[in-house]
């Protein structure tokens, strides 16, 4: 793990080594001049980020007071799970009696649902606690686990830096991203699948550093066969993590995939670093069987434990398909599968995979305009209330360009360079959470997914801006010239997400205003 940048900023640099250092680095180095001051700063500057999160994403939870976008499903599917132990089925025009406080509506029926259930249940414990007859009771799950992704991206950062600053730019910047924003205030499914995805692959590299460390000291140089280390507690964490992502939806299956297959590469290329001969035999044949009954099986343990309520009683769909149960509960996966690779339906929002980069056509997921409203609005041109799914522009748009930049210098690192650890497993994220939807142009799919890809776009913006700012061969005026487009770049992604944060949380704006963030046609 690399340590430089508290040092690098000038944390435990003497003044004596003040000309060297630029105007930021000084700054640093005052900020934080003792060590109780640095450890206090390491927990301080987080929790303000986390802070930050929670208010932007709590503020006003319950507005709209409506089901948004397919909180038509997800909602009720969560209030019959509470009812009946799986997803009962509603008539047609059940959603406005459920906003008035109706929610006895649901049929005896059991309701074909295409996703796991795991998702909806934590939506439940919001409407079990809170209620079914506010928008709290509906968003509240969604909202407390996108604060504790923001959380989860710092603990990541902090541990491919060793830095505390990069870890709250990390956080902030997710912190104040729309599309982290909107899919923690709106309750669907993807923001809970972003978390345990992070959650996942906190636990990997936790395990991952730990073993590197372990690797070197185990093996003596030149050896044929290193150690197989069959007890790797945080690679159970990471199979119960991602066996729930999966369990929230299928796609979560393509990170434990993706993770699974690099912890394989990385443990080969950590024996080959220590001198073992048979290096890639050795992770693939020995380690990486032992490897797969850590994560595996754990992992299909927890989806199935999340089916309980649907195992449990009698009334499921499909659930009387056969004596078995698990036979049943297969059957009912063929339904599923059957759907999901034939779903093509037109849809006006949809955004096929290969756009998303591009960010051609964010989804709107409320719009609502009227001629008068409140607080100076009723203006020429009526007031709109918006939630639109899309992300900060600048954090975006960075963010992809720094994917590209991360790629092709890992790819071709250059000479007597060594690729970067940190690249690796955040090109492992994205290849994760985007690559699997390419293969699939047909399907109906929309921008808002990316929300499982905005973390790891954002950790490769902070790998990329770390090395601009931070170059050891540049003086100390280059340097500082640096550090001051970072500090811009970051001031202007905090004045767009003020500029775009009514039109995530659907506050009554002028018109007029909210066309201003219509910055292509598309984005209508």
């Amino acid at each position: 793990m690399q340590q430089a940048d508290d040092t690098a900023t000038g944390a435990n640099a003497s003044p004596a080594a003040y000309p060297a250092l630029t105007p930021f680095e000084r700054a640093r180095h005052r900020l934080a001049p003792t060590p109780a001051a640095e450890r206090a700063w390491r927990w301080v500057a987080p929790t303000l980020v986390a802070l930050l999160a929670g208010i932007l994403r709590l503020f006003n939870l319950g507005t709209p007071r409506t089901l948004v976008f397919d909180e038509t499903y997800y909602v009720k599917d969560a209030w019959t799970l509470l009812q009946l132990g799986y997803e009962g089925s509603w008539p047609d025009d059940a959603d406005a009696a459920f906003v008035a406080g109706d929610v006895s509506g649901f049929l005896p029926d059991a309701g074909f649902v295409v996703h796991p259930p795991l998702g909806k249940w934590l939506i439940a414990l919001g409407l079990g606690g809170i209620g079914p007859d506010s928008g709290w009771g509906w968003r509240i799950a969604v909202a407390l686990a996108g604060t504790a992704s923001v959380v989860v991206l710092m603990l990541i950062t902090r541990r491919l830096t060793g830095s505390t600053v990069w870890a709250c730019v990390a956080g902030g910047l997710l912190a104040i991203d729309g599309l982290g924003i909107v899919l923690s205030r709106v309750a669907l499914l993807d923001g809970l699948l972003a978390l345990f995805v992070l959650l996942g692959a906190l636990f990997v590299l936790i395990d991952r550093q730990g073993l590197d460390d372990r690797v070197g000291a185990a093996i003596a140089d030149g050896s044929r066969w290193g150690p197989v280390w069959p007890w790797r507690p945080w690679l159970l964490a990471a199979g119960v993590a991602l066996g729930a992502a999966t369990a929230i939806k299928w796609s979560g299956l393509y990170a434990l995939a993706a993770l699974g297959i690099y912890l394989v590469v990385t443990d080969a290329l950590a024996r080959r670093r220590a001198g073992v001969r048979f290096w890639a035999q050795d992770a693939a044949l020995r380690q990486g069987p032992v490897t797969f009954l850590s994560l595996v099986p754990i992992a299909v343990v927890t989806y199935v434990a999340s089916w309980t309520g649907w195992l449990a009683t009698s009334g499921g769909y499909d659930r009387g398909s056969d004596a078995n149960p698990l036979v049943a509960l297969w059957t009912y996966h063929q339904a599923m599968y059957r759907f999901h690779v034939g779903l093509t339906t037109e849809h006006s929002y949809a955004s096929p995979a290969w756009q998303w980069p591009l960010l051609l056509r964010p989804t709107s997921m409320f719009w609502n305009k009227t001629d008068q409203g409140v607080d100076g609005c009723d203006m020429a041109g009526g007031c709109v209330q918006a939630i639109s799914s899309i992300p900060n522009p600048l954090i975006w748009y960075a963010g992809v360009a720094a994917v590209v930049y991360l790629a092709v210098r890992f790819a071709w690192p250059g000479s007597g360079r060594v690729r970067d650890a940190g690249a690796a497993f955040v090109l492992t994220g994205i290849a994760a959470t985007y690559v699997p939807w390419l293969l699939f142009p047909e399907r109906t799919v929309f921008q808002f997914y990316t929300v499982v890809i905005v973390p790891f776009t954002i950790l490769a913006l902070v790998l990329a801006l770390r090395r601009f700012a931070a170059d050891r061969d540049a003086d100390a005026v280059r340097r500082t010239s640096r550090q001051g487009v970072v500090v811009v770049l970051l001031a202007v992604a905090v004045l767009l997400s003020a500029f775009w944060y009514p039109v995530w949380t659907a506050m009554e704006v002028p018109y007029e205003f909210w066309r201003l963030h219509n910055w292509l046609v598309s984005w209508i």
